[in-house]
């Protein structure tokens, strides 16, 4: 975001105070509930989705609704949790000693059981597109996480250079726009769609939810989209549009199969955070950032994340000093 002038930011708040009705200036929208713990809002729009890197990944514009996804891949302690609650199989490897601390993401589960956990969690499995417009961030063309850097071993585990898994918040270097971390590498993570390598050719440009039927390759029948790499997959599988594989009943690969969970964003809810973000910048416009510190607070429990809002915070503190001096 840029940087606010006091003569930009009074501009703003004279247009705004025209264009809203509401609250007084200095009274803070109340934004009505808080962002869900440990997720990452990310805001309705248009992103690029794709590359030309292979061949089932054409390039074309998907406009998705706002949704929540998980700030990390779900890990050991939360799978332990759901298990314990639902008796629940363990997953492959949960006795492997490389693979099963708390800390770490939970491995050796098929498609079925990311579902059933959250389902249980009162979530559901991320659409590809929701994937990838999270791990390209706010650029919406992210050739990684990071932005378009080379990779390198402070952004992501992958290739068998650590030798087991990390923990879901590991390479905070390598943290998507958006705030989510180990989009690349650590796990190959389950999303809701099945795989066909045409789809993106007639896939909708609003909210894509993939395939009607599997495409069914061969032999192997029909399969599932894993994305974002693993600890033992290579650096070409770590660019944000890669799409890989694997049957939704099978944990073969293993070792490297893990999950997040998404939601959908109320509507209603983003708005009040919207709200609340004008008001700050109108009281901040009036010289009373004391009310624009309450206003924008309000905006980033709804989306905390945000780098615009998380901006105004620090424009705000600085206008805070530059009165006090005067």
């Amino acid at each position: 975001m840029r940087h606010h002038t006091a003569i930009t930011v009074s501009a703003i708040a004279v247009v705004l105070t025209a264009q809203l009705t509401g609250p007084a200036v200095g009274a803070p929208t109340q934004v009505p509930t808080k962002a869900p713990t440990n997720m990452v809002l990310v805001p309705r729009g248009e992103f690029k989705m794709g590359s030309a890197m292979h061949s089932d990944e054409s390039l074309h514009n998907v406009v998705l609704d706002a949704y929540y996804l998980d700030k990390y891949e779900v890990s050991n302690q939360r799978y332990g949790e759901f298990m314990k609650a639902t008796g629940h199989a363990a997953p492959a490897y949960w006795d492997d000693k490389r693979l099963n601390k708390p800390e770490q993401p939970v491995v050796g589960v098929n498609w079925l059981d990311a579902k059933a956990f959250c389902e249980f969690d009162g979530k559901r499995l991320p659409t590809e597109a929701e994937w990838e417009k999270a791990a390209k961030g706010p650029a919406g063309d992210n050739h990684y996480p990071w932005g378009h850097r080379r990779v390198d071993t402070k952004h992501a585990n992958y290739g068998q250079n650590v030798g087991f898994t990390t923990a879901v918040d590991s390479y905070p270097e390598g943290v998507s726009g958006y705030g989510a971390y180990n989009m690349a590498g650590n796990v190959f993570e389950w999303v809701a769609d099945w795989y066909d390598p045409k789809y993106y050719n007639q896939s909708p440009a609003l909210n894509p939810q993939g395939p009607e039927k599997a495409y069914k390759m061969g032999h192997m029948g029909e399969m599932k989209v894993l994305r974002g790499g693993s600890w033992l997959a290579p650096e070409q599988s770590l660019h944000t549009s890669h799409r890989f594989w694997n049957r939704p009943e099978n944990n073969s690969y293993g070792v490297g199969l893990g999950f997040r969970c998404a939601m959908n964003a109320p509507e209603d809810f983003l708005e009040a955070s919207r709200e609340a973000y004008i008001q700050a910048l109108i009281s901040m416009g009036a010289e009373k950032p004391g009310d624009a510190l309450a206003s924008i607070g309000e905006a980033l429990k709804g989306d905390p994340g945000n780098r615009e809002y998380r901006q105004l915070l620090t424009d705000i503190k600085k206008q805070m000093k530059t009165i006090k001096k005067k």
